[in-house]
């Protein structure tokens, strides 16, 4: 099962292997604070489409498309997440429905 979570809410016993997805380090978290299994980078938006979707260059629909293109090239990643069986996945932005980490987890259970 794959959920998402905000950084800023409380661990549960529920979360699994927690995975922080951000490029960036949570503002206001100090690392010792989170509790997390691993930072993946490489499974979170690029710099440059994480800035234009941020800037309102693109909207939603557009930087959907254009990670799940970037979310391709990491299937073998992602297959090794999806095996280790309930994941949560972490994030920081404050908008709870159109988010990055909503994309990759529907991008996870897609994975054969």
């Amino acid at each position: 099962m794959i959920h998402c979570k905000r950084v800023y809410e409380p661990a549960s016993s529920e979360d699994g292997y927690r995975v922080l997805v951000d490029r960036l380090w949570p503002r206001g978290m100090k690392k010792t604070d989170l509790q997390y299994d691993e930072w993946n980078k490489n499974l979170a938006p690029s710099t440059e489409l994480r800035k234009a979707f941020h800037a309102d260059l693109i909207d939603f629909t557009a930087f959907r498309e254009a990670y799940l293109q970037e979310l391709a090239g990491h299937a073998p990643e992602g297959r090794q997440l999806v095996a280790k069986g309930n994941v949560t996945l972490l994030y920081a932005t404050k908008h709870t429905t159109q988010n990055h980490a909503e994309v990759l987890a529907e991008w996870l259970r897609s994975l054969p």
